[in-house]
């Protein structure tokens, strides 16, 4: 029986120009997601009462329709919202978008202290993430996750690029 299996399988290189201009694109969500946690931790510092908005908001809803999956969901949720939840849920959102922008920023300045950093602060996110997926089952966790991953890869390559460019120099 003969091996029908090529010698050498030729995978095509993709150009270093497309694959850092991913890698700006994936900053550049960072950096949107970083803001919106930074925001979000802001409106929940210096808004009181986020929770009682939320449960008239959603009692609104299920005035309109009882059978409403999500304003049921949500109602529930957050009447079961500790009171010092709020507050946590400020502190968490501002210092995880604090870190990302201040992460985002290093890397898009090509700060090489920035590569090794993130790659280290998105792998503890990562681990977060899959902790909270084993008691929520959110598949937009997985998603997140998924994404960290591949801009982990993404800067180990970058990483690697500047530091061989850098060198020849």
């Amino acid at each position: 029986m003969t091996d029908q299996r090529p010698e050498h399988i030729h995978m095509p290189q993709v150009p270093e120009k497309d694959i850092r201009a991913v890698f700006v694109i994936s900053l550049v969500l960072k950096a949107i997601g970083a803001a919106a946690q930074i925001v979000l931790g802001f409106a929940l510092l210096f808004t009181s009462g986020v929770t009682q908005t939320i449960i008239s908001l959603a009692q609104n809803e299920l005035i309109e329709d009882p059978n409403d999956f999500f304003a049921t969901h949500v109602a529930g949720l957050a009447s079961h919202a500790l009171p010092g939840a709020q507050l946590f849920g400020s502190i968490y959102l501002l210092s995880h978008g604090v870190i990302k922008m201040l992460l985002v920023w290093g890397l898009i300045k090509n700060k090489l202290w920035a590569y090794p950093a993130s790659m280290a602060v998105f792998t503890l996110f990562i681990v977060y993430q899959s902790v909270r997926f084993a008691s929520t089952h959110s598949v937009f966790l997985i998603l997140l996750t998924i994404f960290d991953i591949f801009v982990i890869w993404l800067i180990w390559h970058e990483y690697r690029y500047l530091s061989k460019k850098r060198h020849i120099r």
